[in-house]
């Protein structure tokens, strides 16, 4: 958050300018060249509608992202946090509702790890639920002329774990900073269904808006 003091007399108010937000996408990842994840994340301004966005591409890894994300939590101090991950086979946008506490990969991340019905936090809580506004969220993508919906699974491959890994965080180091997931869909080449790159651009605007 930027603040901008504000003198009036001999009184000085600090005075919100703008909110600073966290915003992810993961690189390629299961054979694919691009992930739309992170190129619609490359497509958007440093500030839009009052909020600085502080763009981070993270690795398709179970350690690495999670590495990448809190180097820069500790880095950015952002109010909020919005990860990005790419979902084939989904036709919109999709916030996600909770997170849950397992690995089971079915197939390597881009390390090569494998982890199958283990814990992401040994003796953490069962799930998390995202704390961003995810109904908000898709209604607002939405209203924009851009499929989406709420999502009741993030998966149990990276996606879920950086998720879930992010509020196992900030829930129990940064309590005041909000966090969230929102798988997009294939883009066109990649296959099918899928949206154009400036439609999911477009969606992700209207997200951040409904945040």
């Amino acid at each position: 958050m930027r603040l901008r003091r504000v003198s009036f007399h001999k009184c000085t108010l600090r005075v919100r300018d703008e909110m600073k937000l966290l915003l992810t996408g993961f690189e390629p990842f299961g054979g694919q060249t691009v992930n739309p994840s992170w190129e619609a994340v490359r497509l958007l301004p440093a500030r839009t509608e009052g909020v600085e966005l502080v763009k981070l591409l993270v690795p398709t890894s179970f350690a690495g992202s999670v590495a990448a994300l809190r180097r820069a939590l500790d880095r950015e101090r952002p109010e909020a946090v919005l990860c990005l991950g790419q979902a084939g086979g989904r036709e919109g946008l999709t916030p996600e509702r909770v997170a849950i506490n397992v690995l089971d990969a079915a197939i390597p991340d881009n390390d090569g790890a494998k982890p199958m019905d283990v814990p992401i936090v040994p003796d953490g809580p069962a799930a998390y639920f995202a704390t961003l506004p995810v109904k908000a969220m898709a209604e607002a993508i939405r209203a924009a002329g851009v499929p989406a919906g709420v999502s009741n699974t993030a998966g149990t491959f990276v996606c879920n774990h950086l998720m879930y890994s992010l509020l196992h965080i900030l829930a129990t180091e940064r309590p005041g900073v909000r966090g969230g997931f929102m798988h997009v869909p294939y883009m066109p080449g990649q296959g099918t269904p899928c949206l154009p790159l400036e439609g999911i651009a477009k969606g992700l605007i209207e997200a951040i808006k409904a945040i």
